[in-house]
């Protein structure tokens, strides 16, 4: 018998598998797929290296810098800012601490008054002020409220924070709770947004290969749970002292409605949050990018379906074979038309580069109704939420915390460590 099994082979699974050997126990992950990640995964097609999704590393997240091997990583870096598009041109915001004389060149820049730029710098003291739990302390509102009570304008708000966040948080409302934007805020400001060399995946690949040989189970679904164990979809029981919840939020809510005691929430934890953001990733093939610096673009214009888009291969060449460029767009939301959204996307990239993104191939449509958990108020009332379910049954991932690859990992650790704390 395993003293633990956990379910879930994502990042907050294999954190809390991580914790557990350290301290000597034995555990054992199933996981329904082929293979680690969860939702951070990496598909190779073509040569080119595509993400699940647009997602980014931010080096500056405190558990990354715990858990991983940064350096083993072989990160690159996105430069710190981004080229909006607006008024029919790009303009390109920067970072002045990291990028001060570049920085210079975007004061008259349409994207915001020279007050909203220095309502930036007045922001980002203030989130960076303190540790880093004082960013759940602020009273909780939604983004949109928080960037308007710090007086920034209609125009930096429409024009750049709302693509921006909005493709950070999936959340072209802004309705996402204010204590994520100042984390989030907090985040960018200390470090680099990044690429691992050999795609998102390298990162949980790098956590599952430092577990025990054998600790990882691939392609077996949990059918139901027991505090003593879990029953596979193949009907395989395998006990357990204890069993570790490491699913995000709609799969983890009907496992342990499998349970056969499954209580009504009391106060020792709260409902699993099932409502998530969706985002469709389009994957193209191009001769040449759109752009050659390592730098996102955001559309700030406010039409169209395209909410960003980035060319990995100029932020990490190993993203592409090397003769072609991996451009990457992100529209928010799942329910578009897919042949329509496809003639409207590139009809937008036209417009923006002429016309060479009408020969562009397209490598791969990805269409994920739960990319992140919503987290509008009061979802981060406790930005630390109970990971203990039942005796003998424990909770985790990014649901339970920040929706991000911060939160998913601290709360795997969180989750191995009142289990410790528990076991007699």
């Amino acid at each position: 018998m395993h003293d633990v099994v956990i379910v879930g082979a994502g990042l907050a699974g294999l954190c809390c598998a991580r914790e557990l050997t350290r301290h000597g126990q034995s555990c054992l992950i199933v996981e329904a797929t082929d293979r680690v990640g969860g939702r951070v995964r990496t598909n190779i097609v073509d040569g080119f290296r595509i993400d699940r999704g647009f997602q980014v590393l931010l080096t500056s997240y405190p558990e990354a810098r715990a858990v991983l091997d940064l350096d083993a990583l072989q990160l690159h870096e996105f430069l710190p800012g981004a080229l909006v598009r607006y008024g029919g041109k790009f303009h390109e915001l920067t970072d002045p601490w990291r990028r001060p004389m570049a920085a210079l060149k975007s004061l008259g820049s349409p994207i915001g008054t020279l007050a909203d730029k220095l309502r930036v710098a007045d922001f980002r003291g203030k989130v960076l002020r303190g540790p880093l739990g004082e960013c759940f302390e602020a009273p909780e509102t939604s983004t949109l409220a928080d960037l308007r009570e710090a007086g920034f304008t209609p125009s930096m708000i429409e024009r750049f924070f709302r693509p921006f966040l909005g493709g950070i948080f999936l959340d072209p409302r802004l309705e996402t709770s204010n204590r994520m934007l100042r984390f989030v805020f907090r985040m960018f400001s200390q470090g680099p947004a990044t690429l691992p060399a050999q795609g998102m995946e390298a990162i949980p690949r790098q956590l599952a290969d430092r577990l025990p040989p054998g600790t990882v189970r691939l392609q077996a679904p949990v059918a139901s749970l027991r505090a003593d164990g879990v029953t596979l979809a193949s009907g395989e029981l395998i006990p357990a002292r204890s069993v570790v919840v490491a699913t995000e939020g709609p799969a983890a809510a009907r496992l342990l409605a499998t349970l056969p005691s499954a209580p009504h929430p009391g106060p020792h934890h709260d409902e699993v949050a099932t409502s998530g953001q969706g985002v469709t990733c389009l994957s193209f093939a191009a001769a040449r990018g759109p752009v050659q610096q390592p730098i996102l673009v955001l559309n700030g214009e406010g039409t169209g379906p395209i909410n960003n888009l980035c060319v990995p291969t100029a932020v990490a060449p190993s993203y592409g074979p090397g003769d072609r460029s991996l451009v990457s767009v992100t529209v928010l939301g799942v329910g578009h038309e897919p042949t329509r959204l496809e003639h409207d996307v590139r009809e937008q990239l036209v417009a923006w580069y002429g016309s060479a993104p009408r020969e562009w191939r397209l490598l791969q449509v990805d269409r994920i109704p739960y990319a992140l958990p919503r987290q509008a108020p009061p979802a981060l009332a406790v930005a630390e939420r109970s990971v203990r379910w039942l005796s003998g049954v424990y909770l985790c991932g990014d649901h339970r915390d920040t929706a991000s690859i911060q939160g998913a990992m601290v709360s795997g650790r969180r989750a191995a460590e009142a289990l410790l704390e528990d076991r007699p």
